[in-house]
């Protein structure tokens, strides 16, 4: 009986949604979702071609902000590519397999973008609490050890979640609530006892978002006690300045978040077009604006792109 589940999911076809009540505007609906995915890729990639070419920014805080421009692309296209499908009429049905891909792509980045903040948070403490230390402490071993981590951190707690789906039957509606997969929307169609993925989804999340935000908190609580210390109203400023990028990535990630977890747990009632602009909010809004805020917040980053996108002297000028 199980061997014949698995062939039954294995085989499956599932149906993405769209844009509810609004499907003869898709095309149209289409073209500020390209934009913005297309600007989402398109900054972070300047993001990830400063960060290599400027030998000034091979410091742990740009190598962190590189990582995390690599989790928001990896949560974002793998969503894209299956938007679109659906966006364009070019086909709403998505294979089972294909669905756990997507899956894991899009829990996993989002586990690591969340870790990598966690990491940056600490990399502003040490900056600011412990200054002469920072070379001494954020070394490149260990900054290279901390974003492989937080990869595998964020991937294996994944693993026995989805190794489980196959054994699900599905027989009833194939209908997802999105245009792409959630490992919270396809239990809900599953005909078995899902209590196991159930319990030891709110368990990853509560230990993973959980110890995260938790890091993030405490970190900023000894930041702010150490900038209180500053004696110079200017000190304080320009120190708090430099965590204000911060501040804001974690803002954007976990407000969201925090908003489509509510909805899907509880927000049972509530309108199926709120959770799903809820759901492109939360995999959208990420990519395209964390480069924007690094570009405006952080001098180097700005430098860097200005260098690339005008002349010399133009640059210099502006700056």
């Amino acid at each position: 009986m199980a061997t014949l589940n698995s062939s039954n999911s294995l085989s499956s076809t599932f149906y993405l949604t769209g844009i509810p009540g609004y499907e003869e505007f898709h095309h149209w609906i289409s073209i500020p979702f390209c934009l913005l995915y297309l600007g989402g890729i398109m900054g972070n990639c300047t993001i990830l071609h400063i960060v290599r070419r400027d030998p000034r920014l091979h410091e742990p805080m740009y190598y962190f902000l590189a990582m995390l421009s690599l989790t928001d692309m990896g949560m974002s296209i793998p969503t894209m590519l299956s938007l679109f499908r659906v966006l364009w009429s070019i086909s709403r049905e998505i294979q089972f397999n294909i669905c756990v891909v997507q899956m894991f792509f899009i829990h996993t980045f989002s586990f690591t973008e969340s870790s990598v903040l966690l990491a940056m948070a600490l990399d502003r403490y040490v900056a600011i609490c412990h200054p002469l230390r920072y070379v001494t402490i954020l070394t490149p071993r260990l900054t290279t050890k901390i974003g492989i981590a937080a990869f595998l951190r964020s991937a294996l707690p994944m693993i026995p979640l989805l190794a489980r789906l196959p054994f699900f039957p599905f027989c009833h509606s194939h209908i997802l609530s999105h245009s792409y997969c959630l490992h919270q929307d396809i239990i809900c169609l599953a005909c078995a006892d899902t209590k196991f993925n159930v319990i030891y989804g709110m368990i990853v999340i509560t230990m993973l978002w959980g110890m995260d935000s938790l890091g993030i908190f405490v970190s900023y609580v000894f930041i702010f006690h150490s900038v209180l210390k500053i004696s110079s109203r200017e000190g304080r400023f320009k120190s708090l300045n430099t965590c204000a990028s911060h501040i804001c990535a974690v803002l954007i990630l976990y407000v969201p978040m925090i908003g489509l977890s509510i909805i899907h747990r509880f927000g049972k009632h509530s309108s199926p077009l709120s959770l799903i602009l809820m759901g492109h909010i939360y995999l959208l809004v990420p990519p395209v604006l964390n480069p924007i805020i690094y570009s405006v917040k952080t001098k180097q980053i700005r430098q860097g792109v200005l260098h690339l996108f005008l002349p010399q002297k133009i640059s210099s000028a502006v700056i």
